[in-house]
């Protein structure tokens, strides 16, 4: 029997239940849309896991999930984001990401072209860092049982020979720096689900940070601390800063950097801009005496380029709070968002 090849006129251009069932058309799925674009010798295997040589026994490792809507931006699409959101995790925590895992959940009736635009794109930012796909998962679902695609991964990077990042090394007067502006993937998310438009375009921050953050720790010292202000945005980090160390922290509006589009949009949509997620972006805890000399390097990076000291960290007088001086001189406290503001923002 001549066995049959998967073509879209036999599959209609989309995804079928039975591309999930473990048979031919599972295997036609794998081997004609998947292994192509992250083609690697342990990928190739097809092994039920990967087999890594890793030039350290010191890792990090992280997992993820996808569920972004839409799945198409200007600034990215959910496999850019996929890639991202796992390498940057990495990155904060003083690692070289060396390789990710990559799981789809996919509904029947997804169109294949847009399958290939994200696997194109997963593809694309993984190769730009350096970060092999080693493994993965294909399930599909009945329609109405998903929202088109979900992604999960699982990332392992390799940590950098000295490096110790953790909240218990903050200590009162170290500066937190903000590697950028905020808001910047929250809102454009959300003018593409309200079909929004500015003067000037909205624009994802989605980028991946590890070779700013490598650049940052080992080029200077007094780096203690870092996180990526992802769901709940600025305010959430900030906060989750406080209530680990029991120190409270002070900050300037004025000295966080935002886009004015940005800005305005969130303020015509009723949004602060502070508990809005961002992709492209970390926060870091620095000794006092090493903050200039990374906001220098931060800004001869493209990632860096409006990094700014924005804030403090003091001795707390009663309980641990993140206050604001705002624009106009008065004082604000920076709550720990009670819920997502933006749903589905990743």
């Amino acid at each position: 029997m001549v066995k049959k090849t998967e073509n879209k006129s036999a599959t209609g251009g989309q995804v079928l239940l039975a591309h999930g069932g473990g048979g031919q058309l599972s295997d036609q799925l794998i081997r004609e849309h998947i292994i192509p674009r992250f083609r690697n010798n342990t990928l190739a295997e097809l092994a039920d896991a990967a087999k890594l040589n890793l030039d350290s026994q010191k890792i990090c490792f992280t997992t993820d999930s996808y569920v972004v809507k839409p799945l198409f931006f200007t600034g990215g699409d959910i496999g850019k984001l996929a890639v991202c959101g796992t390498l940057n995790d990495l990155a904060v925590s003083g690692a070289r990401p060396v390789a990710i895992s990559l799981a789809l959940i996919i509904e029947e009736g997804f169109p294949f072209d847009s399958l290939d635009k994200i696997l194109d794109s997963i593809a694309v930012n993984a190769a730009e860092n350096n970060v092999a796909i080693v493994t993965g998962d294909t399930k599909t679902v009945e329609a109405g049982a998903a929202d088109e695609i979900f992604i999960n991964t699982a990332g392992i990077g390799v940590r950098l020979e000295g490096i110790e990042l953790g909240f218990d090394k903050i200590d009162v007067g170290d500066k937190v720096i903000l590697s950028g502006t905020i808001a910047d993937h929250g809102m454009t998310i959300m003018s593409h689900r309200e079909d929004i438009g500015f003067k000037t375009q909205l624009k994802s921050d989605c980028a991946v940070l590890a070779n700013l953050t490598r650049t940052l720790l080992t080029q200077t010292t007094g780096v203690k601390f870092m996180r990526d202000p992802t769901r709940g945005g600025l305010a959430a980090t900030l906060n989750e800063i406080t209530k680990q160390t029991s120190l409270s922290i002070i900050t300037s509006e004025a000295d966080i950097p935002i886009n004015p589009t940005v800005q305005a949009a969130a303020d015509m949509l009723g949004f602060d801009v502070l508990n809005i997620a961002n992709e492209g972006k970390f926060v870091a805890v620095v000794a006092p005496e090493a903050a200039e000399e990374c906001i220098k390097i931060c800004h001869n990076h493209p990632l860096g380029k409006n990094a700014a000291i924005i804030g403090e960290v003091v001795k707390t007088n009663d309980v641990p709070l993140v206050e604001m001086t705002t624009k106009i001189g008065g004082k604000r406290i920076v709550q720990m968002p009670y819920g997502r503001e933006l749903p589905r923002i990743c």
